[in-house]
């Protein structure tokens, strides 16, 4: 069972299988957030995904970046994405139509930002999130 059916923009549903949030700057003691501590936070959720879901392809849908600050500090202009990080492990149906419907799935390992904690559904994700091109990222695999 999912915790949610996202409809993609191409048509084709996929099901939430598991989710993981956390607070894009959790944590953070010193700094403000900037390009260089968003592009390691990206590169820590790529990593920590990959070893998670080691059976899955990890996809990335670009954060929006706001610049809410005209000035710079010592790490560079102040860089806010979304505060909530998400890893979603996502399947649908084969993409190979040769592939018994019983026996294969589809399997694709997501990362995005959004504003609030709620669980994505329907026609109602995030944009980036709706637009994933499954057919060309995501990996069947036999059940």
């Amino acid at each position: 069972m999912s915790l949610a059916r996202i409809v993609l923009t191409s048509g084709r549903s996929i099901d939430l299988s598991e989710l993981r949030l956390s607070s894009t700057y959790g944590g953070m003691l010193e700094g403000y957030p900037c390009k260089l501590v968003n592009e390691m936070k990206i590169q820590g959720l790529l990593r920590s995904a990959a070893r998670e879901f080691p059976s899955s392809p990890v996809h990335l849908v670009p954060p929006p970046r706001e610049y809410p600050d005209q000035y710079a500090g010592g790490f560079g202009p102040v860089e806010v994405m979304p505060s909530v990080a998400c890893v979603g492990s996502f399947r649908s149906h084969a993409l190979n139509p040769s592939h018994d419907p019983v026996l294969y799935r589809s399997a694709l390992t997501v990362i995005w930002f959004q504003p609030t904690t709620q669980v994505p559904s329907g026609c109602d994700a995030e944009d980036g999130l709706r637009d994933v091109a499954w057919e060309e990222l995501a990996k069947d695999h036999e059940l």
